[in-house]
C-alpha cells in the first residue's frame, strides 16, 4: 500500500474513544478506521479544482518606451511624481 508517514493529530477524547470502540467491534485497528474515514471524506468531496485567474488585460501597447527602458527606478519616479517623493 505504499509508504507510510507517522503524524500526530488532536481529536476530542469522545471521538477517539468512539473510533477505538468502532475498531474493536469490527476487529480492526484505529489506524484502519482513521484511513477509511479520510478516504471517505476525500472521495465524497472529489478532486479540488485549481484556481484560474480570469483574463483581465486591457487593450494597449504595453509600457511606454521611456518607462520600459528606465526600469524600476523610472517607475518609482512616475509613481511619486508630484507627491514630494
Amino acid at each position: 500500500m505504499g509508504t507510510h508517514m507517522k503524524t500526530t493529530i488532536e481529536v476530542s477524547d469522545a471521538l477517539l474513544e468512539a473510533a477505538k470502540r468502532h475498531a474493536r467491534a469490527r476487529g480492526t485497528t484505529l489506524r484502519t478506521v482513521v484511513e477509511e474515514g479520510l478516504r471517505a471524506v476525500l472521495s465524497r468531496e472529489g478532486p479540488m479544482v485549481s484556481f484560474k485567474l480570469r483574463q483581465a488585460s486591457v487593450d494597449g501597447h504595453g509600457l511606454r518606451p521611456d518607462v520600459r527602458e528606465g526600469g524600476w527606478d523610472r517607475i518609482a519616479e512616475l509613481v511619486y511624481e508630484g507627491h514630494g517623493g
